[in-house]
């Protein structure tokens, strides 16, 4: 047979007409309010105060008036205060009583190990262990006092981070404005082609003064034309390949502005017109003369007013 027990109840009101003293630990409930007291034994019903819920304020604060079921936190433990307090630390067991005790310290763990970046590697370093270097664009980790032994050398390194399979390499150094080829056949070198991006498809040809009375080409001047103006006679020398190397194709035009002829020359450089014949080339006032390079040191001249 199932066991009921029922506590003393009523309303708030016959409560306070009654204002009975409710022995110790004796509950009585309001039936119309949900709210109920626990007697003490001495203290009548109209005295007595409801019993409460608890209520978080936080971390402990000396300066904040405190009252009786606000719970607080103190030195990673939790308190809940019993008589209404300010500036009573929550030790004081006149005016808090202990909700939670805090747990013990954890035990700290072991200190993680630091890497040293150290660059590039350089086989005349004395590296040690966790030493970090980068070679072939991948990174290496010393796991043996080394000097001399190559990344790649697995009883002294240990591999961090491998390059990534479509890296693409180019020269160590470069000409401004000129285009960079293939090396090989892997896809993934480059080198300088030395052929200015002038040079490439129809693109216009941009002016380079020649001055009024000489001038030397340079590789910058592939696909350009060299105006002489301002003088009489000039010179357009042209340099060996061993000097310059234009790549074969080249082309570069020569203008004549001046009162005078234009002389087209180049010691150890071959200079052919279309019908054959070879040496310097002179270029009448107002004329204009293509150069085409057609070999390592052969220059077809051709154009109007060119003998």
């Amino acid at each position: 047979m199932a066991v009921q027990i029922q506590t003393r109840n009523g309303t708030a009101a016959q409560w306070t007409s009654a204002n009975p003293t409710l022995m110790v630990g004796e509950i009585g409930a309001e039936t119309d309010t949900g709210r109920f007291k626990i007697g003490n034994g001495s203290t009548a019903w109209n005295s007595l105060t409801y019993a409460a819920s608890a209520k978080w304020q936080g971390a402990y604060s000396a300066g904040t008036a405190y009252v009786v079921n606000d719970v607080v936190s103190y030195n990673n433990s939790s308190y809940i205060c019993i008589l209404n307090s300010t500036g009573n630390l929550p030790t004081n067991a006149t005016y808090w009583s202990l909700l939670a005790l805090a747990g013990t310290n954890g035990t700290n763990g072991t200190n993680g190990t630091s890497f040293i970046w150290r660059g590039a590697y350089n086989g005349a370093t004395a590296y040690v262990a966790n030493d970090v270097v980068s070679y072939n664009n991948s990174t290496y980790i010393c796991i043996l006092a080394s000097t001399g032994n190559l990344p790649t050398n697995a009883t002294y390194w240990s591999l961090m981070a491998l390059a990534g399979a479509g890296d693409v390499v180019g020269p160590a150094s470069s000409t401004d404005s000129v285009l960079a080829v293939y090396d090989g056949t892997t896809g993934k070198l480059l080198k300088n082609s030395t052929m200015p991006i002038s040079s490439v498809g129809y693109i216009g040809s941009p002016q380079v003064s020649g001055g009024a009375t000489a001038y030397t080409l340079a590789l910058a001047d592939a696909g350009d034309h060299v105006y002489f103006t301002g003088g009489s006679t000039a010179t357009l020398t042209v340099p060996t390949n061993a000097t310059v190397a234009f790549p074969t194709g080249t082309t570069i035009l020569a203008l004549n502005n001046n009162s005078g002829n234009l002389t087209i020359s180049g010691a150890g450089v071959t200079f052919q017109l279309a019908n054959g014949s070879t040496g310097n080339r002179t270029v009448a006032t107002k004329g204009m003369a293509s150069l085409i390079k057609v070999d390592t040191d052969t220059w077809w001249v051709t154009g109007p007013g060119v003998t």
